[in-house]
């Protein structure tokens, strides 16, 4: 299943919420009617949370089935009295903050943002429980923000090279494809939101780039 959405009245909606198989977390003050598209179209359970006052969850999470990694801005008690369905959880003290933007895993490896210390690429692979190698995707340092990932597939920007594209295949053990989304944008992962069950794009994607994203992700 596809739906376009926007969130807040923007169509970059992969800044807001970050999503996995079974769970989703979005902001905190989301409209109810928002959450149940997101909840309806992913199949998941929504956890309401707020980072250092801030509504760009999608930015400060990245996750899998093992863990948890989210922003140093954030501490334990954003996530208090939240299940988190046995999940490592790491509050990374990095400069590099917005871990959703640099950050990019599934269940077998994770690809981060190249100037991660060694000490927080060690807790990421602690905490994420899979192969963590950094790099850039499409020459870009921030990989989480050009590129989505789901257990059927993963789309990039189209200035990745052909090398890039096979890479990411061996890493990740799906088929990759470029792409865009609202209407050109390079920023996929701002402006998608998907998971094994379903996908949401921004309300300015057009229906060839719904038609790439769908063969991809689905």
């Amino acid at each position: 299943m596809i739906k376009k959405l926007s969130i807040f009245g923007s169509d970059f909606i992969g800044v807001y919420v970050k999503s996995f198989k079974d769970m989703a977390f979005i902001p905190k003050n989301l409209n109810d009617d928002i959450e149940k598209v997101i909840q309806d179209t992913l199949k998941v359970e929504t956890k309401r949370i707020i980072i250092n006052n801030f509504s760009l969850i999608g930015t400060m999470i990245a996750f899998n089935s093992n863990g948890i990694v989210v922003s140093g801005l954030s501490g334990p008690e954003d996530f208090q009295g939240i299940d988190l369905d046995g999940r490592n959880i790491l509050f990374l003290k990095d400069r590099l903050n917005a871990v959703g933007n640099n950050i990019i895993t599934n269940d077998k490896t994770a690809v981060i943002h190249p100037s991660f210390t060694e000490s927080s690429e060690k807790a990421i692979e602690d905490t994420l429980g899979v192969e963590v190698i950094k790099s850039t995707i499409a020459g870009v340092k921030t990989v989480g923000a050009v590129a989505v990932l789901n257990d059927k597939g993963m789309l990039v920007s189209p200035e990745s090279s052909e090398d890039e594209i096979q890479k990411l295949k061996d890493l990740f053990g799906v088929n990759v494809n470029t792409g865009t989304a609202n209407f050109g944008s390079y920023y996929i992962g701002a402006s998608i939101i998907t998971n094994s069950s379903g996908i949401l794009v921004g309300n300015a994607t057009t229906s060839i780039e719904i038609g790439r994203i769908d063969d991809t992700l689905s």
